[in-house]
């Protein structure tokens, strides 16, 4: 294994998040609200994504240079046909790497057991309420909570380790936190807390929908009382607490009020093949071009080295600073989140 590359602040190159499609088949309102993506919204065409023998050779490449982890985004990954074959072969090329997923659970009851056969070390399940009506304005569905759960329970009973993700708005899902505490603390699932971020251009965000995480802790501590779990590794993203006398853990993902870029360790490769270095990016650098025409590992590797080498985000150390009202930032549905 390589030495792994380092950006502009000395930041190694650590995690993949690999973003397998753009389509998803909910509207939640902070990635793809619906009066801004309805029904005639379009797509990436099947032509423009990467193959699976694209993403394998990539993964391979990825995993030579030091990738530790890989995760599989969309969109929702569990609409890419066939996305088991795909978790097998990534699996076959990157053995000891660990292999997670982060889905919205509408399908994973269904697919579970064969993700878990295939390969997949860990889920994690988006899920912002328990209250029906909450759940179906912030995902802009018609469905049930109940059936996210069940895809939860689903894929531990096949093996998985589970964490559960909720976007907290203030005004819109604030007063579920104790509620999603409770329940899950219950289930003994790992419950993180994600502070609403200004991913994209499309989710209307401002900085008083924002919970501080540190209300979130002060919270449920006041009903349940945590302490602090030390971080397992470098980059690790999310602030780890336990509840006392237990094992279960929920964690805090800060990055609107104590931003982890510093130790910011991900690069993310879209499903058109694109190269994205931040999560508030503008843009990405292509690759698709350069596997359609032939280039060696060597030539793909030398383009890796370049864009990690002169990466230099820092967005949310920035964004209440100096960061423009107008910036243009690709949208969480195709940077994968």
């Amino acid at each position: 294994m390589e030495v792994p590359f380092r950006d502009t602040f000395g930041r190694p190159m650590r995690d993949l998040r690999l973003s397998v499609t753009d389509r998803c088949n909910f509207r939640c309102v902070y990635c793809m609200p619906k009066e801004k993506f309805g029904p005639h919204f379009s797509f990436l065409p099947p032509a423009s994504l990467l193959t699976f023998d694209e993403i394998e050779r990539l993964v391979r490449i990825f995993v030579s240079l030091g990738i530790r982890k890989v995760r599989i985004t969309g969109g929702e990954p569990l609409l890419r046909p066939r996305i088991e074959e795909l978790v097998a072969r990534i699996r076959r090329v990157a053995p000891g790497v660990d292999l997670a997923m982060t889905t919205n659970g509408f399908l994973l009851a269904k697919k579970a057991r064969a993700l878990r056969e295939a390969g997949l070390d860990r889920v994690t399940v988006s899920l912002d309420s328990l209250n029906p009506q909450t759940f179906r304005r912030l995902s802009g569905t018609n469905l049930l909570p109940e059936l996210i759960v069940r895809g939860i329970d689903a894929a531990r009973e096949a093996g998985f380790e589970v964490k559960v993700n909720m976007v907290v708005i203030r005004g819109e899902n604030d007063a579920d936190i104790l509620p999603m505490a409770r329940f899950f603390r219950e289930k003994g699932v790992t419950l993180r807390f994600i502070e609403f971020m200004d991913v994209g251009t499309a989710n209307d965000w401002n900085l008083e929908r924002v919970v501080p995480a540190r209300e979130i802790l002060e919270r449920i501590s006041r009903e349940m009382p945590l302490e602090p779990v030390h971080p397992e590794y470098f980059g690790e993203v999310a602030k780890r607490y336990r509840y006392v006398g237990s094992d279960v853990e929920i964690g805090f993902v800060t990055s609107v009020t104590q931003a982890f870029c510093s130790s910011c360790t991900r690069i993310r490769l879209t499903a058109d093949g694109k190269l994205v270095t931040c999560l508030f990016a503008e843009t990405g650098e292509d690759v698709r071009t350069l596997l359609r025409n032939g280039a060696s590992d060597e030539e793909i590797v030398a383009k890796i080295r370049e864009v990690w080498e002169r990466r230099a985000d820092h967005y949310s150390e920035i964004r209440l600073a100096n960061t423009k009202k107008n910036r243009t930032k690709v949208e969480m549905f195709y940077v994968g989140g």
